[in-house]
């Protein structure tokens, strides 16, 4: 069993096709299929179950490339320790962020960070907390931007800042009649979602008491995928949403929207890494060029109290 017969099993797993695992490597397609039969023969172990399509590990193939990953996660991070990675910054490196943190976190410190960084490429992939996770945990990404804890125990979290939930509701709503909006005076009618799959949506359920079965109208159910949309729905038609403070612009939203009473809830927003991920000065770096342009209200204070969302 070698390093490589690892790297091509892995490689297999994550492509789930010859061709493009092979190319993922730079080897010829026959020699990454002669390398792995070869590794299920010494270990008398079939890995892949290749009688469908998609091929997909066996049950025990699974566990095997499991323990793959991590065997490959430690030989590379005892390069990175050698050629003392810690401090390069130097390379490219992929970022998984949610959708509802990328419009509004993105343009406020990218331009920052690549001008102080000219050599740290960053791949920014707009995905689901779900995603994200899967991701962090098959080498797929390097950093996650995203709503913690998630109580993973492969991954550590960053705290960056703790965004509160403001109230956006139409313009003829009763939440709009006082200045701060306690929860329990919020109707469990003409609650307006992000479709499943979004952590906002599961925080929203959780702070509006699980009101999943709340209807906006009787006769439309609408879930987008954008709060923007939302928003526009809300007007149109009638109900109320919440809404992270980033997204609050003052000129459209400030008479449709308002703050609850304290303690306010807020989600914490962290970047998320591999336990093994050994480029301490890129977060370091990251996270001080995110700060820089975020609200200094966000810091942790007893003003807030944070909403889970699994």
């Amino acid at each position: 069993m070698t390093l490589q017969q690892l790297q091509y099993v892995v490689a297999l797993d994550t492509h789930r096709h010859f061709v493009k695992a092979a190319e993922s490597c730079f080897v010829a397609q026959p020699t990454l299929t002669l390398q792995v039969k070869k590794l299920e023969e010494q270990i008398d172990l079939l890995i892949f179950d290749r009688s469908v399509q998609p091929m997909k590990p066996t049950p025990m193939g699974q566990v095997f490339i499991s323990k793959a990953r991590q065997i490959l996660r430690d030989v590379e991070q005892l390069k990175q320790l050698v050629s003392d990675e810690k401090s390069d910054m130097q390379g490219t490196f992929k970022i998984g962020i949610i959708p509802s943190l990328s419009q509004y976190l993105l343009p406020l410190f990218l331009a920052d960070f690549s001008q102080q960084f000219p050599q740290t490429n960053l791949e920014i992939k707009e995905w689901q907390s779900d995603g994200i996770i899967e991701g962090l945990q098959n080498d797929l990404l390097d950093l996650g931007i995203l709503v913690t804890p998630l109580e993973e125990s492969s991954l550590r979290e960053i705290p960056l800042f703790y965004e509160p939930f403001l109230v956006y509701a139409n313009k003829h709503s009763e939440l709009l009649k006082e200045q701060r909006v306690n929860l329990g005076d919020m109707d469990k009618d003409g609650l307006w979602l992000l479709e499943k799959g979004h952590c906002f949506r599961n925080q929203i359920l959780n702070i509006c008491a699980n009101r999943e079965e709340s209807k906006t109208q009787r006769n439309i159910h609408f879930e987008g995928g954008s709060l923007e949309t939302l928003k526009k729905m809300i007007q149109k038609i009638s109900g109320y949403t919440l809404i992270p403070e980033l997204s609050f612009d003052p000129y459209p939203d400030g008479d449709f929207t308002r703050r609850f009473n304290e303690p306010e809830p807020a989600r914490e927003v962290s970047i998320v890494v591999h336990k093994s991920f050994t480029k301490e000065n890129l977060i370091t770096s990251l996270r001080k060029s995110i700060l820089k342009f975020t609200p200094e209200s966000f810091r942790k204070n007893n003003r807030f109290v944070t909403v889970k969302w699994r």
